[in-house]
């Protein structure tokens, strides 16, 4: 079968934007995110502000990733070196698994655009109990990045020759056969 030929399948995000500062009135980069996410067909679950601290991060980042209705988590803001950044800090060690080839791409993506300030940002991506996570620069062009050249696609069920949205089942496996 065709990319053409298959259906769309949406996916359930979840969007929190880290910062000090900003308000869902204001909040630029969380608004780009939930723009492109329901642009693409997708569902927003839900959108959250919380301070730059870890504990904040970690509670909202862990409530949503046991909810079943949502399948995945970008979070923006809180990537650099400042002193109240500490967003990879805050989510990397709940990481079941590591998506070392985010950064990666995303740092390809964003050295086109910005140069070598890509270096700045922490992006950083992993799965936390079976739920995708990403956290993203808190600047609404590095959001647009990320969606528009990562993970637009990989949350295409159409996107070929593999994405996300494909694994999704698969992504608990080792809890049924364990179970069983």
């Amino acid at each position: 079968m065709s990319a053409a030929e298959l259906t769309f399948i949406p996916v359930r995000f979840a969007v929190l934007t880290v910062s000090d500062t900003r308000t869902l009135a204001d909040d630029k980069s969380g608004a780009t995110l939930a723009d492109r996410i329901t642009d693409a067909g997708h569902e927003l679950i839900d959108r959250q502000i919380v301070r730059d601290d870890v504990e904040q991060i970690r509670t909202q980042v862990l409530d949503w990733s046991h909810n079943p209705s949502i399948d995945a988590i970008i979070t923006t803001g809180g990537t650099g070196f400042t002193g109240r950044d500490v967003t990879p800090e805050a989510l990397e060690p709940l990481f079941d698994k590591h998506m070392d080839g985010f950064s990666i791409v995303f740092h390809r993506l964003s050295y086109d655009k910005i140069g070598t300030s890509t270096i700045q940002s922490r992006a950083t991506a992993g799965l936390i109990n079976q739920t995708f996570v990403f956290a993203l620069p808190g600047s609404p062009g590095a959001c647009r990045d990320a969606w528009d050249g990562i993970l637009k696609e990989q949350f295409d069920y159409r996107h070929k020759p593999c994405n996300f949205v494909e694994i999704l089942p698969r992504l608990d496996e080792h809890l049924r056969r364990n179970a069983g």
